[in-house]
Parts: C-alpha cells; sequence; structure tokens
C-alpha cells in the first residue's frame, strides 16, 4: 500500500529518533550488501529500531547513474516496513523520495551541531533530485541566503538554479557550507576549495567505488560519521583511511553521539567539520515508522 509522505519537519523528527535510538543501544544495524552490475548496481539495506514498539525495514534500491539519459531515475526502489514484535508487514511503498528526504534530513541534523549557525551560503554540488531535497532541509535549519550550484554537466546545474534561484558555479565555491550529492568515482572536493568554518555534508559515497571528498580535507577536520563502521568500507572515510590520511581512531564521534550529547558539535568558528553520510538503515525504518503511524492517525514519537 502506499503510506504518506512525511514533510521535512517529520523526516527531521524521524531521522533525529533514529540516531537517538542507535546512540541510546536500541536498534541493530547489520552491513549492507551490494550487489554490482552492468551500468549501476543494486544495494539491499535493512536495520532494526526500537522507537514506540520495534520496527525492521528492508531498503532494496537500484542506483543507475546513466538513467537520466533515459528518462529514468538514477535511484529506484521498494522499502517493506514490518512490525519486529509479531512479523507482521505494514507497508511496502516506493523508496526514492523516502531516500532523497531522509538523507537530506541526516545533513541537515548535522548541520544543526556542525555548521556555524549563522551559515548563510551554501554550494550544492551534483544537481539532481538529492540536490533539491538537501537544498530544502539545509534551509529548514540554517539562515540560507545564497545558493550556488555546480555539476560536471552544466545543464543540470542551469536547471537546478532556474528552479532553485541558485548562482550557476564554473567552479566549485568557497560557501558556508558545502554539500556534495554526486554519484562521483573520483574525489574532485579538496582543501583548496574550503575556507575555514566551513560544513561539509558528504553524500554521494554510498558504495566502495563512490568517492567525493579529497583525503586531503580529513586531517585537521573535525569529522563525524553516520555510522564509523560502515564509513570506514564504503565512504569517503574508507578513502581517506586507504590513502593514510585518516583512521577509525581520528574520527571525532557518530552523529548520535552528537544528538545524544554525549560529544560536542562544532566548538570553533573556524574549524572545518566533515559529515561522511553513507546512508544507515536505521533512518530508514524511523521514516517507514513515522509516515506509517501517520496513516493511523497517531502523533508519530520516538
Amino acid at each position: 500500500m502506499n503510506i504518506p509522505q512525511l514533510d521535512v519537519d517529520g523526516y527531521l523528527a524521524a531521522v533525529e529518533a533514529a540516531f537517538r535510538a542507535h546512540a541510546e543501544g536500541r536498534t541493530a544495524v547489520p552491513m549492507p550488501m551490494h550487489i554490482p552490475v552492468e551500468g549501476g548496481g543494486f544495494h539491499a539495506k535493512g536495520a532494526m529500531v526500537h522507537l514506540d514498539r520495534p520496527y525492521v525495514a528492508v531498503k532494496v534500491n537500484g542506483n543507475f547513474p546513466g538513467n537520466p539519459k533515459r528518462g529514468l531515475p538514477t535511484i529506484q526502489g521498494a522499502v517493506l516496513l514490518f512490525d519486529a514484535s509479531d512479523g507482521r508487514l505494514l507497508a511496502t511503498f516506493d523508496s526514492m523520495e523516502l531516500t532523497a528526504r531522509r538523507t537530506a534530513a541526516a545533513s541537515a541534523l548535522a548541520a544543526r551541531y556542525l555548521a556555524r549557525p549563522d551559515s548563510r551560503s551554501i554550494a550544492v554540488c551534483g544537481c539532481g533530485m538529492q540536490a533539491r531535497a538537501q537544498l530544502e532541509a539545509m534551509r529548514r535549519v540554517l539562515p540560507i541566503e545564497r545558493v550556488f550550484a555546480w555539476d560536471a554537466d552544466r545543464s543540470r546545474a542551469e536547471a537546478f538554479a532556474k528552479e532553485t534561484g541558485a548562482s550557476v558555479a564554473a567552479e566549485i565555491p568557497r560557501a558556508d557550507v558545502v554539500v556534495t550529492c554526486t554519484s562521483a568515482t573520483s574525489p574532485f572536493l579538496a582543501r583548496r576549495h574550503v575556507a575555514p568554518g566551513t560544513f561539509i555534508a558528504a553524500v554521494g559515497a554510498d558504495n566502495p567505488h563512490k568517492s567525493e571528498i579529497d583525503p586531503d580535507l580529513f586531517p585537521g577536520a573535525k569529522v563525524v560519521c553516520d555510522l564509523v563502521s560502515q564509513a570506514a568500507v564504503m565512504g569517503d572515510l574508507h578513502h581517506a583511511i586507504d590513502a593514510g590520511q585518516a583512521s577509525v581512531e581520528s574520527v571525532h564521534a557518530e552523529l548520535g553521539d552528537l544528538v545524544v550529547g554525549r560529544k560536542p558539535g562544532r566548538t570553533d568558528a573556524a574549524e572545518i567539520t566533515l559529515f561522511d553520510s553513507t546512508g544507515v538503515a536505521i533512518q530508514d525504518v524511523a521514516s517507514a515508522a513515522f509516515a506509517w503511524r501517520l496513516t493511523a492517525g497517531r502523533t508519530p514519537r520516538p
């Protein structure tokens, strides 16, 4: 059945509840499975999150970077939501919007702790569906006034700019916030692109072959991951470790640590902060559960 999608605030609340539950030991998160195929690949992610009751969700997404040329979305898939107390299937629905929105919500949640509160400019690198969700979510938590759009395909940046009022940038501009949401397999954001005090949300590297952030950005930056064990094998952290520029021990915190106050977020206006977001299944579980609860007329809560 189809279930209603959450608004920006709903996704923020769901994702915050997911990372809080994880920090408090109320989740089970196995590693994702990736199935490579010619021209793209599939990944399956699943988790248990105990909110008002235990829920399990399993998502299977196909990711085909060449699909826009075929008139198809890059990412397509489905989510199955279960009641983990008795095994009932509660809902099954399209995952495309959920994936984009919950990913953007995690970036915005991280921004609450890691961005300067007066951040007014944002550079969005990669101008697909995810870019639109990221911008909307960031505008919800920060006083964004200037938006710069950059994409290897300039026509995509121009379309994004026309829709959002952004300025098209020929090169990656310096901004208070930089979001990377591409399908790149080689890093393109380096230290020379980043000024002191910048917050970076790196969301594109969701499998071991993708890479957006030059390893030279890791030393000296305050690095926070959605899930360290996952980022160490499939995120930009993975590539920085391979390059000898980072280690698991050099990671400042997981996002859940910031949510529950176990670790501090930004402590200096000049520090560079980096959120390595690989996309964790707990985000899918909580978002699906919050949306499903709306069908029952009950206010979602942790």
